[in-house]
């Protein structure tokens, strides 16, 4: 497989998932402003949308949209990271890949815009706000989104948690359960690894 990717953005969510399985993978940078590959190739050719994250699998079929390429990674692991097809708390993790990609995503991606007015960019903030606070109150007792057990949903929300507190400098200084969550996803060892990989850890 390979994962079509950018540094930093949405794609480290199932670059983490990959990590997470164990599953072989190959990594292809993409620069998503000029739409090329590192060689030079027209991205839009691999995929017509234009944005990662991507997933070639090996039959040649390509796969798009995090929340689904996620599910397909834990579907092919059999390794937790997704409670069973059909099963009652796999539409719980539906509804949370769903509030994070509706919620979350759809209100911080615009947030980086440079052309975007400042009283557009504090509407988006205030409403990731209250979306940060609900969760806040889901985490209350829980490691992980789903309980004890980490699933592809955790990477997709530390994805959104670093966007928010360490490239837009949200504070979130008065939700100390989501604090501590994002800090005990980010010590596990794959994410550090897909951090590592994508540049993303800061020099000690």
């Amino acid at each position: 497989m390979k994962l079509y990717y950018s540094p930093g953005a949405c794609s480290l969510s199932p670059h983490i998932a990959l990590l997470e399985a164990g599953l072989p993978y190959d990594l292809v940078k993409v620069d998503l402003r000029a739409k090329k590959l590192e060689n030079g190739d027209d991205f839009l050719k691999v995929n017509p949308k234009g944005q990662v994250p991507a997933l070639a699998l090996d039959s040649g079929e390509l796969v798009t949209e995090g929340p689904i390429i996620v599910q397909m990674i834990a579907d092919k692991a059999g390794k937790n990271l997704a409670p069973p097809r059909d099963s009652d708390e796999r539409y719980k993790l539906l509804e949370w890949l769903n509030y994070i990609t509706t919620e979350l995503h759809k209100n911080l991606g615009p947030m980086f815009s440079p052309v975007l007015a400042d009283d557009a960019k504090a509407f988006f903030k205030d409403r990731a706000m209250g979306k940060f606070k609900y969760l806040e109150t889901a985490l209350a007792g829980r490691d992980y989104l789903m309980g004890k057990q980490f699933t592809v949903a955790d990477g997709y929300l530390f994805t959104m948690l670093m966007w928010a507190t360490d490239r837009l400098k949200f504070d979130l200084s008065d939700m100390p359960n989501l604090l501590a969550y994002k800090a005990r996803v980010g010590a596990r060892p794959k994410v550090q690894e897909a951090m590592a990989k994508e540049g993303l850890l800061k020099a000690a």
